[in-house]
């Protein structure tokens, strides 16, 4: 399991920076009069709130790492729902490139 919970921070920290990047830019953008837009994500993402930039994302996401390491036993349930949220970012973060 503590592998498995080593490779999700691993890739948050990926994630982290990308997102930081990827929000300036929808600043940027946001400035020019673009960006008009409601949330980042459809409610089917995973995510249980809405919001106009990544950051918010990776901090929902780490907070579910952060409970699955604090477990006992392996949440299957709650990994597969991480993992979704987690590929979620990277995909749209890699289209944003």
């Amino acid at each position: 399991m503590q592998a498995i919970i080593e490779k999700l921070n691993e890739n948050l920290k990926v994630v982290y920076r990308q997102a930081l990047d990827a929000d300036k830019k929808l600043d940027e953008l946001q400035q020019q009069g673009h960006g008009k837009f409601a949330s980042l994500f459809t409610k089917d993402a995973g995510f249980g709130f809405e919001a106009k930039r990544f950051k918010p994302y990776v901090l929902d996401v780490a907070a579910d790492v952060d409970a699955l390491s604090k477990s006992e036993q392996l949440d299957e349930e709650q990994l597969k729902k991480t993992v979704f949220k987690l590929q979620q970012l990277l995909q749209l973060l890699a289209t944003f490139k």
